[in-house]
């Protein structure tokens, strides 16, 4: 029985110490007075598209209820690609097969080919792809002239989580020195993503700093989960005001902690603790200005509170804007909510304080080496095929 015991206690101390890591609850104990932007906090509504995008919402996530594995994986990844469709774009999109990096450029009029900007999508990671987040880098582009790498890398399940990792490293590396015309030095390097995307954004801008490479000018980070030990309090507190994750991940809220620590540790052979999948719990001193934008209402808004709070504690130059009322990544639906366009506008801003140029209006179109096939449709096929393998089935 002592030794029993003796068990016990050690797999609870490595669940508690080990798994989840630090106790983070006293980033909780603030006041958010300097969050909001202006022209949100005299919002008391939301827009009056606002609705339309929470019934849209509504009608994705009833096309996967019933469905299970591969079948509700693969409606969950049309249905993001389609969030696209119907939409007018001015930026060209250019598809990139290169040095190991896969995805487009995003290259709208007058955007500088020297000012580049590495977007990496959300969607989970394990749905997503440059085709379904074409309205943030479109906008992107437009507003802050840079040339816009949207970054294809390696989903889950038919791949691990630490290959999508290696995937924006590579990609870092090698926008440095290409840019969409060939081979170049880039004069202004940007990074951002959204909700996974701003994860791997986070965990990219540090390890860049570890690695004593040059650092991004600026960061984005659009709703970004920032903890996987999934311990932030607007999980639950928020599930409600969420239409977008709640739906999806309601469930997760209803396992025990540890059960799901174990589970992702077990999974993704690599600890729901480490900074390299939960950026909140490492080192954050010495980071590029980010620019972290959350909604007030989404699941994922203390994971932006806690990461922003330990950062500037860290002496980093790290900000955060909130808005009322918006569902997760509302940025992605745009022109639909004037508040996408003002939250992008606010991060064009962010990357020309940083020292973006913006666009060159006396420009013409960026030519590129591969001007042919310019719309490349879908540009994840690769995740697709693996997809449709036999035995890639999650």
């Amino acid at each position: 029985m002592f030794w029993f015991l003796v068990a016990v206690a050690a797999v609870c101390a490595f669940t508690v110490f080990k798994l989840r890591g630090a106790n983070l609850a006293y980033l909780d104990n603030f006041d958010h007075p300097d969050e909001t932007p202006p022209q949100a906090a005299a919002a008391a509504s939301p827009s009056a598209a606002h609705q339309g995008v929470v019934d849209y919402l509504g009608q994705l996530t009833r096309a996967s209820q019933g469905k299970r594995g591969k079948e509700r994986l693969q409606i969950v990844r049309r249905n993001m690609d389609r969030i696209s469709e119907g939409r007018s774009f001015s930026s060209r999109f250019v598809p990139v097969d290169e040095g190991g990096v896969r995805g487009e450029w995003v290259l709208a009029p007058g955007c500088r080919p020297d000012q580049r900007l590495l977007y990496i999508h959300g969607g989970a990671w394990v749905a997503g792809s440059p085709l379904s987040h074409r309205s943030i880098t479109d906008k992107l582009s437009a507003l802050s002239g840079c040339a816009v790498l949207s970054l294809d890398y390696r989903l889950m399940p038919e791949h691990r989580r630490l290959d999508g990792i290696e995937d924006c490293r590579r990609a870092y590396q090698w926008l440095r020195a290409n840019g969409p015309q060939g081979p170049a030095p880039a004069t202004f390097m940007a990074v951002g993503g959204d909700s996974a995307g701003g994860n791997l954004t986070l965990s990219l801008i540090a390890w860049i700093r570890d690695e004593g490479l040059p650092q991004v000018d600026a960061a984005l980070a659009f709703s970004p989960a920032t903890d996987t030990t999934l311990t932030s309090p607007s999980l639950k507190d928020n599930l409600a005001t969420d239409p977008m994750l709640g739906p999806l991940f309601g469930t997760l809220t209803r396992i025990p902690r540890p059960l799901l620590w174990w589970g992702s540790w077990l999974s993704n052979r690599i600890m729901p603790s480490d900074p390299v999948v939960s950026p909140l719990r490492g080192d954050l001193r010495g980071l590029p200005p980010v620019l972290v934008q959350a909604s007030a209402a989404e699941m994922l808004l203390d994971d932006a509170r806690r990461y922003v709070r330990r950062a500037q504690a860290a002496g980093s130059p790290v900000e955060l804007q909130t808005w009322p009322h918006m569902v997760h990544v509302w940025q992605i639906f745009n022109p639909e909510l004037p508040e996408a366009d003002e939250a992008l506008a606010s991060a064009a801003r962010f990357l020309m304080e940083a020292g973006a140029k913006g666009p060159d209006a006396a420009a013409g179109e960026v030519s590129t080496d591969s001007d042919e096939g310019s719309d490349p449709g879908d540009p994840s096929d690769h995740n697709r095929r693996a997809e449709d393998d036999e035995g890639a089935a999650p």
